[in-house]
């Protein structure tokens, strides 16, 4: 009996793990996150853009966990509702993504940053908001109130909740990971014209996804006001 039913949380771990996977990744969109990356860090040298890519897929990995484990109890202690951050991290997006579609090719190679300052960097803004933003916060606070119903725990320290955030988050991340460190190698593929309408194409996207943050976020505080 004790190993049926260990069996039996393995499965619903399984389960749930995949539910936080499925759930983030059109969200976080590593693939589509990877070509503004890319955009953002061009003039930085390979070694440093790997170092870049380790320490986001670091960061990116704890926010998801804070953010599903105790992202709501931290919003509900500094009374931030959902809207708040939905409005102000759209903001940024938006901001990050015009930044980056008008942003015009330069003629003469640019200046190699600072090593330091770009890692400095690595939290803000690689992370929050180009790879983990407000609406994938949002996803993941959503998905820790959702978790300890479906795995049938009394709290989000539960093992099996624990178990199920940290595999769905490990995966998602490992793919981020994957994404950020071969980016460069991608757009040799796709050639100079490729990836230049790759990086175009993916900065309108960042945009779009920053004023449909905003909006959701304004239309949850209008309903507020009803």
């Amino acid at each position: 009996m004790p190993l049926a039913s260990l069996f039996n949380d393995v499965s619903r771990v399984l389960e749930a793990s995949i539910l936080v996977l499925a759930t983030l990744f059109p969200i976080v969109n590593p693939i589509g996150s990877a070509a503004v990356f890319l955009a953002m860090v061009e003039s930085v040298d390979v070694a440093l853009q790997r170092k870049l890519a380790s320490r986001i897929t670091v960061y990116s990995f704890f926010l998801l966990i804070a953010s599903m484990l105790i992202g709501g109890k931290i919003l509900s202690f500094f009374g931030i509702s959902l809207y708040a951050v939905q409005i102000g991290g759209g903001l940024i997006v938006a901001a990050n993504g015009w930044q980056l579609l008008t942003k015009d090719a330069q003629k003469d190679k640019p200046a190699t940053p600072n090593p330091e300052e770009v890692l400095a960097q690595a939290f803000y803004p690689y992370t929050l908001p180009i790879t983990v933003g407000p609406g994938s916060i949002s996803v993941a606070v959503a998905l820790g109130a959702h978790l300890p119903t479906q795995l049938h725990a009394t709290n989000f320290l539960s093992p099996l909740v624990l178990a199920a955030s940290l595999l769905g988050s490990v995966i998602l991340c490992a793919i981020i990971f994957i994404c950020y460190r071969w980016a460069r190698n991608a757009a040799q593929m796709l050639g100079k014209s490729g990836t230049t309408v790759l990086m175009r194409l993916s900065s309108f996207i960042l945009f779009c996804i920053g004023v449909q943050i905003l909006a959701s976020g304004i239309r949850s505080y209008a309903l507020t006001l009803r």
